[in-house]
């Protein structure tokens, strides 16, 4: 259905130029079927092995120790995690005592595995499943949404998200680094569904623009599997990696400090 000057309203994008008060009409108007990203939708689960069951034993140890410092103590709060996939998050989170989560995803077979383990998962695309919930949660994680998006895609959905957090909620949202020297340009181009990446300073400004406060940017820690052995030593060289890289940006006058493979925002509405 197109407007009366001739637009079609679904397929309304927001200008990376746009001022945040004009955001308010456009965010909520974006249509799932409008998205440039069309090998690997966004608002699906990428990352799972191909032993399904085997994941929810590794995720479940990077998500406790990446994701779990951050979220309320409060185990009664609404928390939305978006692309949830067979549920990995979910189940850490019900493990860990919190009581009202909600996990979306646009593919029913990976959908499919999260609710034989007794979780409430959804078959749901996100731009409308936003619009639907508004003032709805006070967490809302996004597992690399914003990759598989183009700039005035990435600004709509941050402006669904922030309508359908409760005031103070708040919202983690993680990317590809694109501060890796070795891994921030593969991702991005390995990927032709990628169309970005970040660093610590471009994910803060872009949450900052789209209205969120107290925005922090965290590197995401691979190594956290501490009873393999093999895991201190990737330790060691990761740190080794870390003052390489650091001494190479500051002889070019950059202030970055984070080099892991990916980075979260956090942040509130």
């Amino acid at each position: 259905m197109n407007t009366q000057d001739g637009s079609d309203p679904d397929r309304a994008a927001v200008g990376s130029e746009t001022p945040p008060s004009s955001l308010e009409h456009a965010g909520p108007f974006l249509s799932d079927c409008s998205l440039t990203a069309r090998i690997e939708p966004f608002d699906s689960f990428w990352q799972a092995p191909e032993d399904i069951e085997k994941g929810y034993r590794t995720f479940g140890v990077f998500y406790e120790h990446n994701y779990l410092p951050h979220l309320p103590s409060d185990r009664s709060v609404r928390i939305l995690v978006i692309s949830c996939g067979p549920g990995y998050l979910l189940n850490l989170l019900r493990a860990k005592g919190f009581q009202n989560v909600i996990g979306i995803d646009s593919a029913p077979e990976k959908v499919e595995y999260a609710i034989r383990r007794g979780h409430d998962a959804r078959v749901a695309r996100v731009f409308q499943f936003l619009r639907q919930h508004p003032a709805h949660f006070d967490v809302i994680i996004g597992e690399q949404e914003i990759n598989h998006l183009t700039k005035p895609e990435i600004l709509a959905f941050l402006e669904a998200c922030r309508r359908c957090l409760l005031d103070s909620g708040m919202l983690i949202i993680h990317s590809i680094n694109g501060a890796d020297p070795l891994t921030g340009s593969e991702s991005r181009a390995g990927n032709f569904d990628h169309y970005n990446s970040f660093t610590e300073y471009s994910l803060k400004q872009v949450l900052e623009y789209s209205g969120f406060r107290n925005v922090v940017v965290v590197p995401l820690n691979l190594y956290v599997f501490y009873g393999n052995p093999f895991n201190y030593v990737a330790i060691l060289y990761d740190k080794m990696k870390w003052l390489l890289f650091h001494l190479n940006y500051r002889l070019v006058g950059k202030h970055t400090r984070i080099y892991t493979k990916k980075i979260a925002g956090v942040c509130v509405k």
